[in-house]
């Protein structure tokens, strides 16, 4: 069923037990009001005529059956009868002349014990009223049909079921126009959304200029599609750079064998075209080793073996690593004091890939030192631990400093030095995953610093975020 007819429906059930409630009020309250009117009239003409009765002595029954009939009363079809004790009629008088009532005696004995008793008799409503002087004793019974009262419920009656139903009518009509209205912006985002797709992301929802749901709904599905985008376009940059990092050594070592079989040649010429294969396969395997290691680095973080880590250990292993790859690199720890509670030192995560991204900053550092030499700072502050990762190298120009986060990308003044550009990246998305920060600060011809915030156990929840 279409959310707008569903609407709709809602509104007019609601709007339904609203008007019936309504109307059976109205209804109640006016047909009780009519019958204690007409029990009250009743019951007053009973007490008159009882009390004429009661005086024999002045009023006989002729003469109050000319009080009777000279008595405006706006009743249809009245009857009136009296009973003695022994249940003999002792007094009748009706507007029609045959018209006379055969009350049951029980209805007699009933007026005798309550006093006053209401009940119908035919179309008519009575009351049967018990009264009692020194000398009388006698229960009176009055009689009509409450015609005008009647009319008027009727009336009554017909303009509710009218009021009701044009209500209900109404309700329906505004109900399907307002949830229209109400829909309108949602069918118009629709539209939107189904013009843009992966070859069109550029396009973006119109907001609107009322700042209301509909928009904060633009607003946040804009804000997806700029996530989207950025995520495409990054996807796509790194597919492209990929290939062409990964299709160079293959080019290379195609060509080397292909020109290396094109004639015989000697053993030593041989030896420089496997030599040279074997160091386009190793370049070859390192990049796919990092590729690997980006890859588990951009994945589901519930599939790592996450565990306490001490960061004072790690970076206590980068000295002899860095000396390992580059018997140059020099790699200075500077620890502040140490914090009494090692708990302050400790971290939730992977020890690899943690080692890794901060193993890449590292490199980095001393790579574009002209000393070769990077000071590594640990500072514990609160509940979060400081990395700072500082060079006196080269450093980056400041409007390079937004992309150097991305995958395969190289800051133009370091094109001499081999790499592939991911280990920042790498880096970043490492630290990201353990729901860490990096920020960086550089001075071209000075150096740069690298800060690494990480949180720590007490924290930190042992499932990492995804990024």
């Amino acid at each position: 069923m279409p959310v707008k007819l569903r609407i709709t429906l809602l509104f007019c059930l609601i709007v339904f037990v609203i008007l019936a409630m309504v109307c059976a009020t109205v209804f109640y309250f006016s047909y009780t009001e009519r019958a204690h009117n007409i029990q009250t009239r009743l019951t007053n003409r009973a007490i008159t005529l009882a009390r004429l009765l009661g005086q024999r002595q002045v009023f006989d029954p002729s003469l109050i059956r000319k009080i009777d009939s000279s008595t405006s009363l706006s009743l249809k079809d009245k009857t009136f009868q009296a009973y003695d004790y022994l249940n003999n009629r002792v007094y009748s008088y009706s507007d029609a002349l045959v018209d006379t009532l055969s009350v049951d005696t029980l209805i007699l004995d009933d007026a005798r014990v309550k006093g006053t008793l209401f009940f119908k008799i035919g179309n008519k409503e009575a009351v049967a009223y018990h009264y009692v002087n020194p000398t009388t004793r006698i229960v009176v019974i009055t009689a009509a049909y409450d015609e005008e009262g009647k009319n008027k419920i009727r009336e009554l009656s017909n303009i509710l079921w009218f009021s009701f139903l044009s209500g209900i009518l109404i309700a329906f009509v505004g109900g399907y126009f307002f949830s229209d209205r109400l829909l309108r912006p949602i069918k118009k985002i629709a539209d939107d959304i189904n013009d843009i797709s992966a070859h069109n992301l550029s396009g973006r929802i119109s907001t609107g200029e009322v700042k209301d749901e509909w928009f904060y709904l633009s607003e946040t599905l804009n804000r997806l599609l700029n996530r989207l985008q950025d995520s495409f376009e990054t996807q796509r940059r790194f597919v492209s750079n990929a290939s062409h990092e990964l299709s160079t050594p293959l080019t290379a070592i195609s060509s080397q064998l292909e020109v290396s079989l094109q004639k015989s040649r000697e053993a030593q010429q041989y030896r420089r075209v496997m030599e040279s294969v074997y160091q386009d396969v190793r370049h070859l395997s390192k990049l796919t080793q990092t590729l690997l290691e980006f890859a588990q680095a951009s994945g589901d973080p519930g599939g790592l073996n996450i565990l306490p880590v001490r960061m004072d250990e790690i970076l206590m292993s980068l000295p002899a690593e860095m000396k390992k790859s580059n018997p140059e690199f020099l790699v200075i720890l500077s620890f502040d004091v140490m914090p009494a509670d090692e708990q302050k030192l400790i971290v939730f995560g992977n020890a690899e890939l943690l080692f890794t991204a901060i193993k890449n900053i590292v490199s980095n550092a001393c790579k574009y030192s002209n000393d070769h030499k990077a000071v590594i700072k640990l500072k514990a502050e609160g509940d979060t631990i400081n990395i700072a990762i500082i060079d006196k190298g080269m450093g980056i120009p400041e409007p390079e400093l937004k992309y150097i986060f991305q995958p395969f990308y190289r800051v133009n003044n370091t094109a001499q030095q081999t790499g592939f550009g991911l280990g920042l990246s790498l880096a970043n998305r490492i630290i990201k995953l353990h729901k860490g920060n990096i920020t960086v600060t550089s001075t071209p011809g000075e150096g740069t610093e690298f800060l690494i915030t990480l949180p720590t156990e007490k924290n930190s929840n042992p499932l990492l975020t995804h990024y």
